[in-house]
């Protein structure tokens, strides 16, 4: 059996639906090349990965682990992204469409403002790049955590739920934030969609990942 292959997965929005939180310019070259790039290296080491095991090299398995994890973890990353975005005043954006989510939010953090606060630091505190996530535990009774990872290492814990991520990567917001990217995590709120956040809090781990079976 050959490797799966990966492709770039369609957006469910425009380039410039997310504007004016995130340019257009931004998101086409976000998508098409960052996103687009990661996704050939990963086929590529799987492709590899594949040939090595067939010959029972270890030592080239060994080596392309970091590859792996780099180019998949960016594969993940991005994919969930895309669709934890919407459009700016569309319904999706509004707190009111995760009730369930938004009662344990309230639980865990005190109110709404005070968990974009909170959320907020830990995507100030990222040293370099990285990620900032809202992960649901199962194997804890579903409790809510603040989690931030380097690089491109996605949320692929055992019973770990990423409800929804944002990217600490300059090419998230440079070309349009510059060096103020204090400015472009007040934005990003604009465009959560919280009825994606909604179906992530409340369904299985796998059901989450879902959108990389699409990409097959």
């Amino acid at each position: 059996m050959e490797p799966a292959t990966y492709s770039l997965p369609k957006l469910p929005y425009a380039y410039n639906a997310l504007e004016p939180a995130i340019s257009a310019q931004i998101m086409e070259l976000h998508h098409s090349k960052h996103h687009q790039t990661y996704i050939t290296n990963l086929n590529n080491a799987l492709k590899t990965l594949f040939t090595a095991a067939k010959d029972n090299d270890v030592p080239t398995q060994i080596q392309l682990q970091p590859a792996i994890r780099f180019n998949g973890g960016g594969h993940i990353n991005h994919s969930l992204f895309w669709l934890n975005l919407a459009p700016h005043g569309s319904p999706e954006t509004s707190f009111s469409a995760a009730p369930k989510l938004g009662e344990a939010i309230k639980k865990t953090y005190g109110d709404e403002e005070s968990f974009k606060k909170k959320f907020n630091a830990a995507l100030l505190g990222i040293q370099g790049s990285g990620w900032g996530w809202l992960v649901k535990f199962e194997n804890e009774g579903g409790r809510l955590g603040i989690v931030t990872t380097k690089d491109q290492d996605p949320v692929v814990g055992a019973g770990e739920v990423p409800v929804f991520g944002v990217d600490m990567w300059e090419h998230a917001y440079y070309l349009q934030y510059l060096n103020g990217k204090a400015a472009y995590v007040e934005n990003i709120w604009q465009v959560i969609n919280w009825a994606t956040a909604e179906q992530r809090f409340n369904g299985p781990r796998e059901d989450a990942f879902s959108a990389l079976k699409a990409s097959m």
